[in-house]
């Protein structure tokens, strides 16, 4: 047997790879994080499949439903929200496996900050403004953040930073940032990206909180900040400009 890890995507039911579905409907059994996967998901599952909510298991119950899978020879998709590589606790998860014998296989799945780029139409790299995007967060109950990873330090290269698991700290976020982008940069925070209740709220770090304060959002939200979002100084890139030469267009093109 095998376990299949699987990242369901940032919500949507429909936000999930091909090969994601597939291995969903070939597993008689089904380990997923029924607090951010959606329930529609499972309907991919196979009829009289094993459907577990990890939600309010551990680590050591979450494996010993791999060992009791094992032992029976039945194959395990393994749903986390997103996208496997980042605040996945999939790699925990992993280290069990490995010692244990047991092989897997890891299917990536769309991430939140895709997502909400696509939520706000727009891209998140503007030429000669953004180039950079910063994925980071800020210390939680799950895990503190290292030393040299703190927001000042990435807000001093005036990267954008995509902010996960911090809109309840959103006042503190604010005041750490305004003096490196400064009080004008814009801000958006996309409330359950691709969800059927997603909602958007932008504005500038002088104002966002007491525009969220007015929407009140507790969780699954992600925080944007940079001048990138705002693209009124956004200049066009070179790959389509018509001198632009490139092997895969002619010289007359």
């Amino acid at each position: 047997m095998t376990v299949h890890f699987i990242g369901a995507g940032p919500g949507a039911a429909d936000l999930i790879t091909l090969r994601g579905r597939d291995l969903l409907a070939a597993c008689p059994v089904c380990l997923y994080a029924g607090s951010l996967v959606p329930r529609a998901l499972l309907e991919h599952c196979p009829p009289g499949a094993r459907v577990i909510d990890t939600a309010p298991m551990d680590l050591d119950a979450i494996e010993a439903e791999f060992l009791r899978a094992h032992e029976a020879g039945q194959d395990v998709a393994r749903l986390h929200s997103g996208d496997l590589s980042v605040w996945s606790a999939m790699g925990e998860q992993l280290r069990r496996l490995r010692r244990l014998g047991i092989p897997y296989t890891v299917t990536p799945g769309v991430p939140s900050f895709a997502a909400a780029a696509a939520a706000l139409g727009q891209e998140l790299t503007v030429p000669r403004i953004a180039q950079s995007l910063v994925l980071t967060r800020i210390s939680g109950r799950a895990s503190a953040m290292p030393a040299g990873e703190t927001l000042e330090g990435f807000a001093a290269t005036g990267a954008t930073l995509a902010i996960h698991l911090a809109i309840h700290a959103l006042e503190d976020v604010v005041a750490r940032l305004s003096p490196f982008y400064g009080a004008d940069c814009p801000v958006a925070i996309v409330v359950r990206a691709s969800w059927p209740e997603e909602r958007i709220l932008r504005g500038t770090l002088a104002d966002i909180t007491a525009k969220l304060a007015a929407e009140p959002a507790e969780r699954t939200a992600l925080i944007l900040v940079g001048r990138g979002l705002d693209e009124a100084g956004a200049t066009e890139s070179a790959l389509y400009s018509a001198d632009y030469r490139r092997r895969f267009r002619g010289e007359g093109a």
